[in-house]
């Protein structure tokens, strides 16, 4: 395992210090914020993805149904 310093300001610092105790110590909230952000960053590749999929076979998505779907489950 390798280590790795980061520089943190003291609202970072406040914040990793209220997620420790939850993850076991300041290293493993690290991790765990680190593999929580690679996630997300593979879901918005994936919904891209599917957008593009979705766009070349269906075509664009119509303004006037976003607005009716948002309308109808209050988004």
């Amino acid at each position: 395992m390798s280590t790795t310093t980061v520089r943190l300001d003291d609202e970072d610092e406040a914040l990793l210090d209220m997620l420790a105790p939850e993850y076991g110590g300041r290293s493993s909230a690290i991790r765990q914020a680190l593999r929580n952000l690679a996630a997300d960053r593979k879901r918005q590749s994936a919904l891209r993805s599917f957008l593009a999929e979705w766009d070349s076979e269906q075509g664009p998505i119509d303004e006037e149904d976003v607005a009716a779907m948002a309308d109808r489950y209050g988004l």
